[in-house]
C-alpha cells in the first residue's frame, strides 16, 4: 500500500514558489494524513463561524483566517486530485458526482479554463475580506466610496471571468462552483484496494495468485456448529436452516433492503454513459444566451445601484440607516430581484421548448444547478431594503428572546453579530 501510495505522490509537479525541500514535505505530509487535514480544515472553519463581531475589530481577523484556510483548502483539494488521478487504475474506485465529472473534463482539457476557474474562485474566497479593508480604508463609513469602487470592481471581473468560462465550455450555462470538488481520500481508497485483495485471497480467490482453485471442504453439520435447531446461545432457526435429510446447514437470506440497495450501486443511469461535457445542454438560442448573461451580469448591475443609492445619500448628509423606506433604497431590491426571476423563469421555459422530454429530460447536474439558484435566491431575505425594513426586525427580535437564557443566548450573540455582517457587508450575502 505505501508503495503504491508514493507511486502516485511521485507525480505531483515541482513548484518554485516554495524551497523544494520545504514544498516536497508539506506535500508528503497532506497526502500521507488527508482525513486529519480535512478535519483540521472543518474545525477551523467552524471556528471563524461563530468569532465575527465577538471582539472589537474581530470580523477582519475572523475574514482573514477564513479567506486563508479558503485557499489553503483549494490548493490542498488540488494536490489530492493529482495524487488521486496518478493512483493505479486496477484500484476500485468510488462513483464521481455528476458535478466532478462535468469540471474535472474541462480543467483537464483546457488549461485556460482552469486558470480563469482558480481565479474565480480565490475572488470568492477573498471578496469580503477587500471589502473590509476598503471600508476600513475609507474611515468606516458605510457607503464610503473606495469601498463600493471595489465592490463594484470585483463584481465586474467575476462577471468577464464568468462569460469567459461560458465561452470556453461551448456556450454551455455555468455550475457553481467552477472547480472539482474534495471527494474521496486518496490514502482511504488505496487502503481499501488493498484490503478487497487480501480479503479476496482469504476468501479461497487463489486464482488470482495462480494458485489454482482451493480444496473443497464439506460444509459443518449442525451439531458441530451449534447453529441448527438444536443450537446454543438460543439462536433461531432463522439464523441458519439446517437440510434434514443431509444434515447441512444454509446461511439466511440477506434482507431486501439489502439486496436493493446493493443492485442501485450496479445500475448505470443515462448520465453515468454520457460524456461528461454532455452533462448540460449548450445554449443553443439567442434567448438563452442572453437569458444567462442576465444572470450573470445581475450582481454588477444591483452593486451599481446600491453604490449610486449610497453616494446620493451621501451627498445628502445621510448614512442610509432609517432611510430604508424611501423608493431609492428599494430600487436596487427590486432590480436585482426582477432580474434573477426573469432569468430563472425565461431559462427554465427554454430548456422545456429545446430538450427532449422537457424539464424531466434534463440531466442530473442540470437539476442540481437549477435547485441551487432557487435556493440561492434566499440570499435576497438578508440584502438591501428588504433586509432593513421586513428581516432586520424580526431577527433582531428572535435574538432577543433568546438573552438570558442558558446555551440559547450564545445562539442569540452570533445571531447578532452575523447580523452586524449582513447589514454593513454587501459580500457577506453574495452567491456568486
Amino acid at each position: 500500500m505505501s508503495s503504491l501510495y508514493k507511486q502516485a505522490k511521485s507525480h505531483i509537479p515541482e513548484t518554485i514558489t516554495m524551497p523544494r525541500s520545504w514544498l516536497t514535505l508539506y506535500e508528503d505530509f497532506v497526502a500521507d494524513n488527508s482525513g486529519s487535514v480535512s478535519q483540521i480544515e472543518s474545525a477551523l472553519r467552524s471556528l471563524t463561524y461563530i468569532i465575527p463581531g465577538r471582539f472589537k475589530e474581530s470580523e477582519l481577523a475572523s475574514e482573514s483566517l477564513h479567506s486563508t484556510l479558503s485557499l489553503l483548502t483549494l490548493y490542498h483539494t488540488s494536490l489530492l486530485s493529482r495524487v488521486y488521478s496518478h493512483l493505479p487504475p486496477s484500484l476500485p474506485r468510488p462513483q464521481a458526482s455528476l458535478h466532478n465529472r462535468y469540471t474535472k473534463f474541462w480543467t483537464s482539457s483546457s488549461p485556460t479554463y482552469t486558470r480563469l476557474a482558480t481565479l474565480l474562485q480565490t475572488l470568492q474566497y477573498t471578496e469580503l475580506l477587500w471589502e473590509m479593508l476598503a471600508r476600513r480604508r475609507g474611515g468606516g463609513g458605510g457607503g464610503s466610496r473606495t469601498r463600493w469602487r471595489v465592490v463594484v470592481f470585483l463584481e465586474t471581473i467575476k462577471a468577464f471571468v464568468r462569460i469567459a468560462l461560458m465561452r470556453l465550455t461551448g456556450e454551455r450555462p455555468l455550475v457553481n462552483p467552477v472547480l472539482p470538488e474534495r471527494e474521496v481520500d486518496p490514502r482511504k481508497v488505496v487502503e481499501e484496494g488493498v484490503a478487497a485483495k487480501a480479503q479476496a485471497r482469504n476468501n479461497g480467490h487463489f486464482d488470482e495468485l495462480g494458485l489454482g482453485a482451493p480444496p473443497y471442504s464439506p460444509p459443518e453439520t449442525a451439531g458441530e456448529t451449534g447453529t441448527g435447531r438444536g443450537g446454543r446461545d438460543g439462536e433461531s432457526e432463522l439464523a441458519c436452516w439446517t437440510m434434514p435429510r443431509t444434515g447441512l446447514s444454509l446461511p439466511s437470506l440477506p434482507e431486501t433492503s439489502d439486496v436493493t440497495e446493493f443492485l442501485l450501486k450496479k445500475v448505470l443511469t443515462a448520465d453515468d454513459i454520457k460524456a461528461p461535457a454532455l452533462l448540460l445542454h449548450r445554449l443553443a438560442t439567442s434567448r438563452a444566451q442572453v437569458t444567462e448573461l442576465m444572470w450573470v451580469l445581475r450582481p454588477v448591475v444591483y452593486a451599481v445601484l446600491m453604490a449610486r443609492w449610497q453616494s446620493s445619500l451621501e451627498q445628502n448628509g445621510g448614512r442610509g440607516r432609517g432611510r430604508g423606506n424611501s423608493w431609492g433604497a428599494w430600487t436596487p431590491w427590486l432590480v436585482g430581484v426582477g432580474m434573477e426571476v426573469v432569468a430563472r423563469q425565461v431559462a427554465k421555459r427554454d430548456l422545456a421548448e429545446r430538450v427532449g422530454g422537457g424539464m424531466r429530460g434534463l440531466t442530473g447536474l442540470e437539476r442540481e444547478e437549477l435547485s441551487s439558484r432557487g435556493w440561492g435566491m434566499g440570499w435576497w431575505g438578508l440584502r438591501g431594503a428588504f433586509y432593513e425594513n421586513v428581516t432586520r426586525p424580526w431577527i433582531q427580535s428572535a435574538a432577543g428572546k433568546l438573552k438570558g437564557k442558558m446555551l440559547l443566548d450564545m445562539v442569540g450573540t452570533v445571531v447578532e453579530d452575523y447580523d452586524y455582517l449582513w447589514d454593513e457587508y454587501y459580500f457577506s450575502t453574495a452567491t456568486m
